[in-house]
């Protein structure tokens, strides 16, 4: 694991990683990375991979959003808003490069849908911020940052080059990305060092929860799932 990881043992990060370090290794072998990294990976499946993760991140940025207007502090206000106008304008931009890279023009994407995986990921993340306390929405939100950032480093370390997702994989190895995810993890760890018990069991199911839909997603686009009715 990379430095992302490197917060002491009793931390609620620490507990929450080597809880679900089964999940992680399973999406960090799963066929969709593997095939990404040896530069095999079809387009049609990074296509519908993008498609899918552009709906998402709007829903991503609003969970961030709500996030800031429930920090407990000045810092995690300005932290998460940021985070918000990151996702939705920094991240979306670099969506618009691909979707022009790739052939996926403006008119495609607004008429697909999102996935049935994508559509419960975003709810869970949106009911998740308007109904949990501070603590629990962070803990939803923080794998989609962490895991990103692992996966992106591990197969920066591993991939072919050149590769037709070079840009993808620098992005998210880049230290300015690990940089953010390293502050997201020490702000979680913040909130959860003042939490109640039930509130810390609840930051570990959302967690849980929502690094499962990481995996879920990833083989999503591995087998172009759609609406089966």
């Amino acid at each position: 694991m990379s430095d992302a990881t490197s917060f002491s043992a009793s931390t609620f990060s620490a507990h929450a990683w080597g809880r679900d370090l089964p999940t992680y290794e399973a999406i960090r072998t799963m066929p969709f990375n593997d095939a990404l990294a040896d530069g095999t990976l079809s387009l049609e499946r990074f296509r519908h991979y993008m498609v899918q993760d552009a709906h998402y991140l709007i829903a991503f940025g609003r969970g961030l959003a709500i996030a800031a207007a429930k920090a407990d502090d000045p810092d995690g206000l300005v932290q998460f808003a940021e985070a918000a106008k990151v996702a939705v304008v920094v991240e979306r931009s670099l969506h618009a490069d691909f979707f022009e890279t790739f052939g996926i023009g403006p008119e495609e994407f607004s008429r697909t849908e999102m996935s049935p995986v994508c559509h419960h990921y975003s709810n869970f993340l949106i009911a998740t911020a308007y109904a949990e306390p501070y603590p629990v929405v962070l803990a939803a939100l923080l794998p989609c940052f962490w895991i990103y950032a692992e996966i992106g480093r591990d197969i920066l370390g591993r991939a072919a080059r050149p590769n037709p997702y070079d840009a993808w994989i620098d992005t998210y190895a880049g230290e300015e990305f690990h940089e953010a995810v390293r502050a997201v993890i020490a702000t979680t760890d913040r909130a959860a060092s003042g939490a109640s018990p039930d509130v810390l069991a609840r930051m570990h199911v959302a967690y849980r929860r929502a690094t499962q839909l990481e995996w879920m997603f990833w083989d999503s686009a591995w087998r172009l799932a759609d609406w089966p009715v």
